[in-house]
């Protein structure tokens, strides 16, 4: 699947390949659906690649007319998916050079590959494993919300992990000059955002999106998007110019590796937006499943939103302007900091402006 920009001028030149997440059996565009506006606006082109065989047959089955003849089993003798790098592979040259079409005639002279969560998984095999053996297609690469290797290569590494992720990973690898790592307080692995942005075609294609039963109310508003956003700006930069990200505090861990927390339980360190910053809700990357449906294992990935009452407001901020100067400083200096964009904070400015915290 191809977004591109309709007409070649508003085109950066930069072409995002995700490989997409089957973890739920089927496509998903998981980095795509939170941040399309960012990606569209800033003139990329947008690859959605259906490298593994269960999204495949998933196609197959829900459009036979259209897809009944991919394969990337090789006629059924390859069934573990050890075609899916060539298939990466492939997808990238076709866009860098146009072949049959497949950007509509937008021009694109770097290409940089994007993964979450379970994709960031293959990306990490096809950069330790397959890399080495084969002429590289890709100008840099992004590992969401996943593993990611450490960057011993020329092409530029950045990883963007949420809370959720960071919990799970008691030792990160340290910065270089080829890799980046930040570590986002509060954010979920799978947040609210991403859940928004998947409802209407989940009604359409699948009837509806799966109820959830977990053990704390689910699904961080903490905008991990807002950190993807820059980090693909960035990215694509360090793999234009040479020019590095910032770095980026890693979350606060203790001596047995775990996340830290304040006495409100928010997580310490890391990337703090302003949703940490100037919370109204204890928003973090930790759940676990309450048992009472087949989906609840998804739970882990969800984080928790559990909003403050409005006591609680009124003692953190005792007018309006308190509360909205509090976000607009945050947001001012992760503008400054790298962190987030200008359209970004905007967006938030203008939240904090009509949410009627204050007073």
């Amino acid at each position: 699947m191809v977004r591109r920009p309709e007409r070649e001028r508003r085109s950066n030149g930069t072409a995002l390949m995700e490989w997409q997440n089957v973890s739920a059996g089927h496509d998903l565009d998981a980095l795509w659906a939170p941040s399309a506006g960012h990606i569209m606006r800033s003139g990329y082109t947008w690859v959605g690649v259906s490298a593994q065989d269960v999204g495949v047959s998933h196609l197959k089955e829900w459009s036979p007319t259209r897809y009944g003849g991919l394969d990337v089993t090789d006629g059924g003798a390859v069934d573990d998916d050890r075609l899916s790098y060539d298939v990466f592979s492939q997808a990238a040259q076709a866009v860098r050079t146009g072949e049959a079409g497949v950007t509509g005639g937008v021009g694109v002279d770097t290409v940089l590959a994007i993964g979450a969560s379970q994709s960031a998984g293959r990306m990490t095999a096809y950069y330790d494993r397959v890399l080495p053996h084969i002429e590289p297609v890709f100008d840099g690469y992004g590992f969401m919300v996943g593993t990611a290797p450490q960057g011993d290569r020329p092409e530029p590494v950045f990883q963007v992990n949420s809370e959720t992720d960071a919990a799970w990973n008691p030792a990160p690898h340290e910065d270089s000059d080829t890799f980046r790592l930040w570590e986002v307080a509060g954010a979920a692995h799978s947040g609210w955002a991403g859940r928004e942005a998947r409802a209407e075609v989940e009604e359409r294609d699948l009837g509806g999106q799966a109820d959830v039963d977990c053990t704390e109310p689910p699904f961080s508003r903490v905008p991990l998007e807002h950190a993807l956003n820059a980090s693909y700006d960035h990215l694509d930069a360090w793999a234009r110019s040479g020019t590095p990200p910032p770095t980026a505090p890693r979350l606060t861990r203790t001596d047995r590796g775990r996340l830290a927390r304040g006495d409100d339980g928010l997580a310490l360190g890391g990337v703090r937006l302003s949703q940490i910053a100037a919370p109204t809700a204890l928003n973090t990357g930790i759940n676990t499943p309450a048992g009472g449906t087949e989906t609840d294992g998804f739970c882990v990935l969800f984080g928790t939103h559990v909003p403050y009452s409005e006591d609680e407001l009124a003692e953190l901020y005792p007018t309006r302007g308190s509360y909205i100067r509090s976000v607009v400083e945050t947001d001012d200096g992760n503008v400054r900091d790298g962190y987030i964009t200008r359209r970004d904070a905007a967006a938030n400015r203008h939240d904090a402006l009509w949410s009627g915290i204050g007073g």
